[in-house]
């Protein structure tokens, strides 16, 4: 437990943030996870749909620092590489 007043507010921010990232991290897998079951069911047109709104949330989360650049990239990437295939 901190005992300077400056500790106790920077573990009283971290824990704020920490809530506040889990709940975007959690909207993401969210719609990763509806995206995937369209793929499978054949939406294709649903899952086109979801890519901006994937994209802007992805961006989003990016620019607040709670996905590196690279990560953010790199699930994009695979959205788009999902619909490529699923259009097979």
């Amino acid at each position: 437990m901190p005992n300077l007043e400056n500790a106790k507010k920077a573990l009283r921010q971290s824990k704020k943030r920490y809530e506040k990232n889990k709940i975007m991290r959690a909207e993401i897998d969210s719609l990763r996870r509806r995206f995937r079951k369209f793929l499978e069911a054949g939406q294709q047109d649903e899952a086109k749909a979801m890519i901006p709104l994937m994209d802007k949330k992805i961006d989003k989360a990016t620019k607040n620092n709670i996905f590196k650049k690279n990560k953010a990239a790199r699930i994009k990437s695979r959205l788009q590489a999902a619909i490529v295939r699923s259009a097979k």
